[in-house]
This record gives structure tokens, C-alpha cells and sequence, in this order.
């Protein structure tokens, strides 16, 4: 009996240890703005909702670039590209509700409502606030659903789209990142609102990178830091509930407009099938598949990926010359390109 209640005494320890290691409090936005959020980011209220954004490059252009970012992602995914891309074109990028500083719905939108077009209504309140009428719009993953539904919804504002690694389609993951799995099983996601252990969300990014020794330590911290945003693992648990049930692949056949296609070919989680469902049900679009790259080509690598994209809005050489990229099948190629 001495010996079960020192093995219990020593597994209350344990515990009460793990618990201290992993706690992760919710965090004021007020905190993680001043490392997150230097110039050029931006705050505004768009019908109650706080949004942290960015607007950058040419104010004069007619068609400026939206950039929207994945699940548990932020702006700070597009940083490369915004980079490549700004000297020519103006690029606004923005925290989607439920993630980033932005932080779950407010205001006058339903609360725990994460589903793909109260996020597209959003997109558009928050464009129409910044007066921007016309304009092309990229996104990934989720944030890529979310793009080619407001190509959907005001196609004639849209004037190109951009999918990367965008999901649309019933698709089943090769490997589902960790984080992911613990917010959609019943117990752990709520668990998970309150303890986070770090490890976890490292081991969640580098599962969609392609080559995980990319990911770095500050990384891993914006990743974390950005998670623990107050509301945001409960936004992140509520979203990956609606998956399963928040499809509309038929209105994708709707969509008549200039699109470009990029792919990671190590792709994990969307898998590279589900490009060619894109290539197949929009007329005229153009497929890159990047090989050595994951779920998150533009971060991951994004020099690569932002090269066929200069191209597509015409500030680099004519988009033709993109039909001389070298076959996937090439072991030394960057890039493969296929034109429906």
C-alpha cells in the first residue's frame, strides 16, 4: 500500500510538472504587437472586428494583390513574396479572423463561425473599408479556399487568382500535422486551448515544410506566439470541426478568370492530386508544381515560388516565357509547369 501511494505521489508530480511545462496562457494581442507588428503593419476595425494588416508597395496601382494565409498561419507567411513583389505592385496582406493578431470574430459577425465564406464576407468588408474596388487575389490553403470563393462570389472585382496548395475539394492527408489532429479529437482540443507545448507546434511546421531543416527557431516562435493570441486555439479547434462539412467544389467550375496554380510536390497534408482537380475544372488555368517543396511553397522557399508569380502579373518577362520550365521529371528542375 506504502508502495501504490509513493507510485501515485510521484505520478501527481509528474504531472503537476508537465502541466507547469506546457501551460500556455492565453496572450494580450497588446503583448505580441510590439515584436509583430512593426512598420508597415497596420490595425483598423472593419465592423467591429480588430484586423492587423499590411499595405505595401504602389498605392497608385488599379489591381493591387490580396494575399490571404492558411490555417494557424498570418500575414507574416507572404513576408518573401511581399518582398519580391512590392517594388511593382502593391500587396496587401492581412491576419484572417480566428488567427494572427487579428484574433476570433467580432463585432458584427457570428462568433465561432470560421466556415470559408463568412471568412470571404469578411475579405470583402475588409477590402471595401480600404476602398480597394478591383484587384487579383492569391491565397494558401485555406486561405486559397477563401480566395477562389470571392473569385466565385464578385467575379467581375477579380481580376486574377492565385492558388497555393489551396484546399476545395474531400481530400485525405498522407500525414496530418500533430497540432492539427490534437484540435479535431474530442477531449485534447480543449486540452489544448490551455496547454501548448511548444514541441508541438514546432513538429506541426516542420511536418509541412518539405525539407524540415528550413524551420527555424524564430519561426517556430511566431508560430507559437501567434497561436496563443487570446482566442485563437478555441478559433483554431471550431475550424478544424467545420472541415469536414464546409465544401462547395461545384462553384470552382464557375470561375472564368486568369489562374495560376502552384504546388509543393511534397505536399503532405493537400496532396498534389488535388492540383490537378484545380487544373481541370478552371478553364485556361496554369499548373507550376515545385518539386522538394511542402504545404507552404511561398514560405518554405520563396524566391522559387514567387518567380512564375512575377511572371503571371506581368513584372517580369511575358508570362509565355514560362512555358520553357524545365519537365517535374527532371531531377535538377525547380519548377514544372502544365497549361490546361
Amino acid at each position: 500500500m506504502q508502495a501504490l501511494v509513493r507510485a501515485i505521489g510521484v505520478l501527481l508530480m509528474l504531472t503537476a510538472l508537465a502541466i507547469t511545462l506546457t501551460y500556455a496562457p492565453d496572450r494580450s494581442v497588446d503583448s505580441l504587437v510590439t515584436l509583430w507588428a512593426p512598420p508597415p503593419s497596420d490595425f483598423m476595425y472593419v465592423k467591429g472586428q480588430f484586423v492587423h494588416f499590411r499595405d505595401e508597395g504602389p498605392k497608385t496601382d488599379p489591381t493591387p494583390l490580396v494575399l490571404l494565409h492558411g490555417t494557424a498561419a498570418s500575414l507574416h507567411t507572404w513576408q518573401g513574396w511581399v518582398g519580391a513583389l512590392r517594388g511593382r505592385k502593391r500587396v496587401i496582406t492581412f491576419d484572417l479572423p480566428g488567427f494572427g493578431l487579428t484574433g476570433p470574430f467580432t463585432g458584427e459577425y457570428a462568433r465561432d463561425d470560421y466556415r470559408a465564406d463568412n471568412l470571404v464576407r469578411f475579405t470583402l468588408d475588409f477590402l471595401d473599408a480600404l476602398h480597394v474596388q478591383r484587384f487579383s487575389i492569391g491565397g494558401n490553403s485555406l486561405g486559397g479556399e477563401v480566395a477562389w470563393r470571392v473569385a466565385a462570389a464578385v467575379p467581375a472585382r477579380v481580376d486574377r487568382l492565385i492558388l497555393v496548395d489551396a484546399t476545395g475539394y474531400a481530400f485525405l492527408p498522407e500525414r496530418i500535422p500533430l497540432g492539427f489532429q490534437m484540435a479535431r479529437t474530442p477531449v485534447f482540443d480543449r486540452i489544448d486551448e490551455y496547454l501548448t507545448p511548444k514541441a508541438v507546434v514546432e513538429s506541426s511546421v516542420r511536418d509541412v515544410y518539405g525539407d524540415p531543416s528550413r524551420v527555424t527557431g524564430v519561426l517556430v516562435d511566431r508560430y507559437f506566439e501567434m497561436l496563443t493570441r487570446e482566442g485563437n486555439r478555441h478559433a483554431l479547434n471550431v475550424r478544424m470541426q467545420e472541415i469536414a462539412t464546409d465544401l462547395a467544389p461545384e462553384r470552382i467550375r464557375s470561375l472564368k478568370l486568369p489562374t495560376l496554380i502552384l504546388w509543393g510536390a511534397l505536399d503532405h497534408l493537400v496532396p498534389p492530386v488535388n492540383a490537378q482537380h484545380f487544373q481541370q475544372d478552371i478553364a485556361g488555368s496554369r499548373l507550376v508544381v515545385f518539386p522538394g517543396l511542402g504545404h507552404v511553397p511561398h514560405e518554405e522557399d520563396p524566391q522559387a515560388s514567387v518567380a512564375p508569380v512575377r511572371a503571371f502579373l506581368g513584372l517580369d518577362a511575358p508570362a509565355t516565357s514560362l512555358a520553357a520550365a524545365p519537365a517535374a521529371s527532371e531531377p535538377d528542375s525547380r519548377s514544372a509547369e502544365r497549361t490546361r
